[in-house]
Formats: C-alpha cells, structure tokens, sequence
C-alpha cells in the first residue's frame, strides 16, 4: 500500500507504559495489572492491552493513505480517509476480549497454546468512525443484506500487518454480511480510541471494531476489505479461534469441524486480589468485569467467599449516576459491566465469581469442562484462594 514504510521492523516499535505486563516482547503483547481494570469503567489508551502477530507497522505519509473495496463488487472503490471521515460519525462504548483471556488458568490443568494471558486482556474504549454499513452502501450494497445481487455473503478484512502464520501475507479475517451492513450492530471502521487519534499499538489510522465478538475478528491497520462468497480462508479463521471439546489434541485435530468463532461468551474476573495475597479478617472489597458477546447484557454477578456454596450478589454498574439495567436503554450493550461486593471473607476463602448474561447464559463452574487445546475462552469460575493474615502470623509461631 502507497504510505506505508516497507517492511516493518521490531526496531521501531512504539513506546509503552512500564506498569504493563509483558507476555512476548516480539511480537509485542501485553495486559495491564489486574487491579487497573476496575480503576474506570472506559479503559485509558496506555492500559487496553495489546495484542499483535508481528512488528507495528507505520503509516508515514497519511495523505497517500487509502482502504479498497473489492471482490465481488460492481466496481473496486478507493477510499482515503478524507472520504472515510466525511460520512456520519458514530462513536461506540464495546468491550474488546482477546479469545485466549485467562488463558494461564487453563493451561495448569493441561498444556496449552498461546500467549499467556492472566485475566486482562481485554478492554473498554470509546470507538469513534464510520459504520461499515454505511461504507459498503458506497459500493451498492444496502443495509441489511444476506447476500448481493452479485453473490457476496462475507465481508473480509485484510491488515497491512504481516504475520509468519499467514506466511508473510497479512493477517486478514471476516464476519458475515448480515452482520456488516446491520447499523444495529454497530460494526466501525475506527479512527478515534477515547476522543484521541488511533495511536499505532491500536491500529492507526484505521481498524475495525466489531463489537461483541473475540478480537481476532477486529482488524487493525485496515488495508482492504473483500466482498467475498465464502467466509475468509485466512490462517486465523480457518486454523485458529475454534472451540474444540477437550478430547480434541493436537494428534486428531480437524480444523475443518468447527466453525470459526465469532460471539463471546459470558465471562466475569476479580480484579481486586490475587491467589498470592493476604488480607485482614473481616470485611473485603470484592471487585471487578462482567461481560458478554453478541450485545447481551449482565444480568447478575454472583460472589462466594466459601468455594461456591453459598452465594451473594454484587453491586452492578457502567456509567456514574446511570443504574445499569441488563439490555436497558441507558446501557452500553458492547461494553462490560464493572461489579463490587463488600463481605466478610473467612480465613482461607476461596472467592468465586460468575456471571449470568441477559439471555440466562452462566459461566461453567469447573475450567476442566471447556479445556481446549488453543485455550481459549475460558470463561469458567473466576476462583482467588487468599489467606487471612492472622492465619500467616500463627504459622510463622
């Protein structure tokens, strides 16, 4: 693509905050420390965890900058970003969740593959760009259409970034065109992250944003989108981001199976401790994210502090002053929902957590039941075994 420095090198690598942590240096990912998820409900730029297949690429000369429409199309369309920029502005609250988020927690009961996430890679922003249906309108295809007249029924994108799964070609992946050219859906093509200019770990000058569905589907550094028969042939799509059951390994695997993986399912975390701490007797702040796929809401958060026999629960909320209502107008659909519960946590408690989305979806209760061979989506319990600190002092007696 014209505007863009060829190839990119892990030499010119942008900054990042020192707090966060780093799973692999090359490519770059990281997450943030748990407990800054809980600190706001929209996740600082510098926080949203950081998630790539190679080295960042740059866009050196924007003017020179533009996305193709092509595949099955009446005619192949250019747009720079002046063009991009002069259709409605919409700005969208989404949660974006790495597949692979807790990832380690699966990985202890049986090996897995994949970066190694803990519990934060994943994000709250405010998206701000043009929605893709009405880009595609550009091209002759109208809102909420199945299939073209030409045949189309996906829509894929294709990355400037080069990754070694593709074999050096760009990362690419697709969604349907039902849900592209759907306003309701809300799917962006995102030049703004928090009222800010795309900073280049998130995809500048442009990304897409696919609210509801694993962030694998959500392309940075757009370089093209097809219009195409079948759903995308790329490596991630076809040869990743499938759920398997756990008898599936790596000597009877069958990518052809599965389908690819698209909606999140309900997950929820405790941000506010850690396996390794110890805390006083009595009452303990218990805290953190809830949140599912597909634009369902929270419905209710769940908090033990004896292992899950009995339960609480939690203060739910988004917006200050705004009482969060599950699927309520005032409600960000795309977006997490932040939890608190104040208990008196019993010496050694184990502190469980699960969610409830608004379709009655409930987290599974052991990891062991959704253990999969890539480890993703492991949405199980979210389970801290903490220890009380008049319990350490007696065992050092």
């Amino acid at each position: 693509m014209p505007g863009l420095t060829a190839p990119a090198s892990y030499s010119d690598e942008p900054p990042r905050h020192p707090a966060l942590k780093i799973n692999s240096k090359e490519p770059f990912n990281a997450e943030p420390h748990r407990s800054a998820l809980v600190s706001s409900y929209i996740t600082p730029v510098d926080f949203f965890y950081k998630r790539n297949h190679g080295p960042i690429p740059i866009v050196d000369d924007l003017s020179r900058y533009s996305v193709s429409i092509t595949g099955i199309v009446n005619k192949t369309v250019q747009l720079s970003m002046a063009d991009i920029r002069s259709l409605p502005k919409y700005d969208v609250t989404a949660t974006l969740q790495c597949a692979g988020n807790r990832r380690t927690a699966m990985s202890k009961v049986r090996k897995v593959r994949g970066v190694g996430w803990d519990i934060s890679a994943l994000g709250n922003a405010t998206w701000g760009g043009a929605k893709l249906s009405d880009v595609l309108e550009l091209v002759g295809i109208p809102k909420l259409s199945s299939v073209t007249s030409l045949g189309g029924k996906h829509v894929e994108f294709v990355s400037v970034d080069r990754c070694k799964e593709e074999k050096g070609g760009p990362y690419k992946a697709s969604i349907p065109l039902k849900q592209a050219t759907d306003p309701e859906a809300d799917v962006l093509l995102a030049y703004e992250m928090n009222g800010e200019t795309l900073n280049r770990d998130h995809g500048y000058p442009l990304r897409v944003v696919v609210p509801g569905v694993i962030g694998a589907r959500s392309v940075k550094w757009l370089d093209s989108i097809n219009i195409i028969e079948e759903e995308c042939q790329g490596f991630f799509v076809q040869k990743d981001y499938k759920m398997f059951p756990p008898s599936v390994d790596w000597d009877n695997i069958n990518w052809s199976t599965r389908r690819p993986q698209m909606d999140f399912p309900v997950q929820s975390a405790i941000c506010t401790l850690e396996d390794v701490d110890v805390i006083k007797e009595g009452k303990a702040r218990i805290a953190g994210y809830a949140v599912s796929g597909g634009g369902r809401g929270i419905e209710r958060v769940d908090i033990s502090v004896d292992g899950g026999k009995t339960w609480v629960e939690a203060h739910r909320y988004q917006k200050s002053n705004v009482p969060y209502i599950s699927d309520g107008p005032q409600s960000d659909k795309w977006a997490w929902v932040l939890f608190e519960a104040t208990l008196d946590v019993p010496a050694n408690a184990e502190i469980v957590a699960k969610a409830v989305d608004s379709a009655a979806n409930v987290q599974p209760e052991k990891v062991e039941d959704v253990w999969n061979l890539r480890g993703i989506l492991n949405t199980s319990w979210h389970r801290i075994k903490i220890q009380n600190s008049s319990c350490v002092g007696r065992s050092k007696m």
